[in-house]
Formats: C-alpha cells, sequence, structure tokens
C-alpha cells in the first residue's frame, strides 16, 4: 500500500481532508474537508475561543493548481457563538476569510501576479472572474498603501492628470527628491489638496519646505482668449490662416518640427500685432524663472506685468494682476529651483498604466495601483 498522501501540500492545521477526487482528464481536483475536532473554534473577528456552536455551513474554495489541475476545496465550517463580539461569527481556519472565494495563498498569488500582468490577464490565466482578480488584489493594496505615508518628506511637486473625457481629473502628488506617488485622488479643486494637508501631523507639515505647482496652465489659457478674439475681428480672407494655430501658439517654438508649421505660424505672427505680442509675452515670461536671485526675478517680474498692460487685453491685465498678487509662486523658485518636469514624467507612466489595462472602473483601485508601481520602482 502507498504511503503517499497530499497532506503536506495543504498545511492548514485546523482542518482535516476526508477524501480527494480527480476527473479523468487530470485537470479539476476536488478535496472534501471539515474542521479538526481537536482544536477549539475560533473567533475569525476578534480570535477569542467560541462558546458554542451556532451552525454549520460548506464553503468550496478555489486554491493553487496542483500541477495542472485546477484544485477546489469543499470545507465545512462553523459558525460560533462569540462571548466577546457579542453574536456569531465564522470560525477562524486561518487558511481563508470571510466571504472569499479563494484560499489565502491563491489570495497571495492572484496579487504577486497582478503585480506584473493586467487585471484581465490575470483573470484569464487562473480562469476566474476579473472582478474577483480585483477585489483580491486591492484587499492587499489597502493593507500595503491605503494609508498615506507622509514620512521623509521635504519638497513636493502636485499637478493634475486626466482620466477622462469632459474635464474628469485627478491629483497627483509627488516626493520630489524621491519620485515617489504619495496621493492621487479624484478632482484638482482646492479643498482636494486641503484634505491631503488635513492628515498630516503638525510636525511633517513644518518639514515641508518647497512645493512645485504648474502656473503656465493659466497663461495657456489666456494666449488661446487672444486668439479667440483676434480670428473674430479677423476678415473672411484671413480665417484660414487663423485654422490650426492653437496648438502652434502654446507649443515652444524648438518643438515645431516641420518646415509648413513653422511657416504657418509665422504668417499668423506677421498678420497678427496682438497675437505677436502675446508670444513675445509668453516668451519673456519664461525667463524670469532662470534667475537665482529673488531681486532680480521680482524686477522681471514687475516689467513684464508692466509690458503686459501695454497689450491692453482684459484677459493679459488679468493675468498680470494675478502674478503681483502671488508673486511668492515665483521668487521661491530662486530659492528652490524645482520644476514639474519631473511630475510631467510620472504622469506619462501613469497615462501608461491607464492604457495597459484599457482603463480602470474603480479609481481607488486605480490610485493604489499607481502608488504600487512607484513605490517599487
Amino acid at each position: 500500500m502507498s504511503d503517499m498522501s497530499i497532506k503536506p501540500y495543504f498545511p492548514f492545521c485546523r482542518v482535516r481532508f476526508e477524501r480527494q477526487s480527480v476527473s479523468p482528464e487530470g485537470d479539476l481536483a476536488r478535496i472534501k474537508a471539515r474542521p479538526d475536532a481537536r482544536f477549539r473554534p475560533m473567533c475569525q473577528v476578534c480570535r477569542a475561543p467560541a462558546h458554542g456552536v451556532h451552525s454549520k455551513t460548506r464553503r468550496a474554495l478555489r486554491d493553487l493548481h496542483m500541477g495542472a489541475a485546477t484544485v477546489w476545496i469543499n470545507c465545512e465550517y462553523r459558525k460560533v457563538y462569540c462571548s466577546c463580539c457579542q453574536g456569531a461569527r465564522v470560525e477562524d481556519l486561518f487558511f481563508f476569510s470571510p466571504y472569499q472565494r479563494v484560499t489565502k495563498r491563491l489570495a497571495r498569488y492572484i496579487h504577486d501576479l497582478c503585480k506584473v500582468l493586467t487585471v484581465s490577464e490575470v483573470a484569464r490565466h487562473l480562469d476566474l472572474d476579473w472582478k474577483t482578480v480585483k477585489d483580491n488584489d486591492k484587499v492587499f493594496q489597502e493593507d500595503e498603501f491605503g494609508a498615506t505615508d507622509y514620512n521623509g518628506l521635504r519638497i513636493l511637486a502636485v499637478d493634475k492628470i486626466t482620466i477622462q473625457k469632459g474635464h474628469k481629473y485627478m491629483t497627483v502628488v509627488l516626493d520630489y527628491e524621491s519620485g515617489r506617488v504619495v496621493w492621487l485622488v479624484r478632482d484638482r479643486k482646492a479643498d482636494t489638496l486641503r484634505f491631503f494637508f488635513k492628515g498630516m501631523t503638525e510636525e511633517q507639515k513644518k518639514a515641508l519646505e518647497a512645493v512645485a505647482m504648474d502656473m503656465w496652465d493659466p497663461f495657456i489659457k489666456v494666449i488661446d482668449k487672444v486668439r479667440i478674439a483676434e480670428k473674430k475681428k479677423a476678415e473672411t480672407t484671413e480665417l484660414e490662416v487663423y485654422k490650426g494655430a492653437k496648438y502652434l501658439l502654446l507649443k515652444n517654438r524648438r518643438n515645431i518640427r516641420t518646415a509648413a508649421a513653422r511657416a504657418h505660424l509665422q504668417r499668423l505672427l506677421d498678420m497678427n500685432e496682438n497675437i505677436s505680442k502675446a508670444m513675445i509675452l509668453k516668451d519673456y515670461l519664461k525667463r524670469i524663472w532662470s534667475y537665482s536671485r529673488r531681486g532680480w526675478a521680482q524686477k522681471r517680474m514687475d516689467e513684464w506685468c508692466a509690458l503686459a498692460r501695454t497689450m491692453d487685453n482684459q484677459d493679459v491685465t488679468k493675468f498680470a494682476d494675478m502674478l503681483e498678487r502671488h508673486p511668492y509662486g515665483i521668487l521661491n523658485h530662486c530659492d528652490y529651483p524645482i520644476h514639474t518636469s519631473k511630475l510631467e514624467g510620472v504622469n506619462n507612466k501613469i497615462k501608461v498604466i491607464k492604457r495597459k489595462a484599457y482603463g480602470f472602473h474603480d479609481q481607488r483601485y486605480f490610485s493604489l495601483k499607481v502608488i504600487q508601481f512607484f513605490h517599487s520602482n
């Protein structure tokens, strides 16, 4: 008689295995198990010894493959009375969690696979529903990255990323020095960031020295408003020049690659004085960030604001007023020459993560996946 046993492959000390069956093709194995009577039942929630059995039931649990065979464990378990929890609870057999349909070790395997594969790829590989895969991976993600890690933060970078059409954004907070994504949450409002800082202790807030934020978007909108206003005033014969000019005006000139595009831009600038002035202001504004002394930067910013007002354009004047009200954003750059280019690279990687998975229906899960990616890279 053979002494071989499957017990070593199932080191679950609080259960006994009664029988097994394997399909003729060898691709499906079913194992029947029940609680080991030598152990007193234990509450799944508080781990306290139970004082009585409420009822018995069974559950089919997927386990790790054994060779080519898909393994199902049909396990009996008890609901017990727990005096600590003051009610009936599922007993703790240690190898599965309440309301889960997979064993803990299979759940861990799913989580490990999700680090390198998409949810749909893992689901196909294990022949599981994609929601089961996602939910199991999310449990591990919440345990490891669910709480925001504020430790060691000195310099931050903050930006937004588009997640859906229709102006749907998420706010990204990056540890500028380590490249770690600290926080990723829906919306880009002031209250969104207040919620982030609310989670910090006073000591952690005092440790922050600088935050890099993109001020370029507001001026990009100003340039586009100037273009639209000038287009409305243009004669019919000039309208052709304005077509396709939006992104030519917003790009840096060195990024305009083709000769046709450069000629198109030059024709527009030669034809319209106000648009030409707006482009000059755009190039002049970028130079202010090259100064390392606050006095020189302040002087050049005052000159820029005075020059901007000569355009006699309401939108440009409003932007100049905004700069004068908040000069510290630029002047602080003299002390901390940081910028959001590092965050732009991070945003591109985040888009790749989203595109690889064909989008994420669960934004919380998406945030956790991004934080995990940058934590391990």
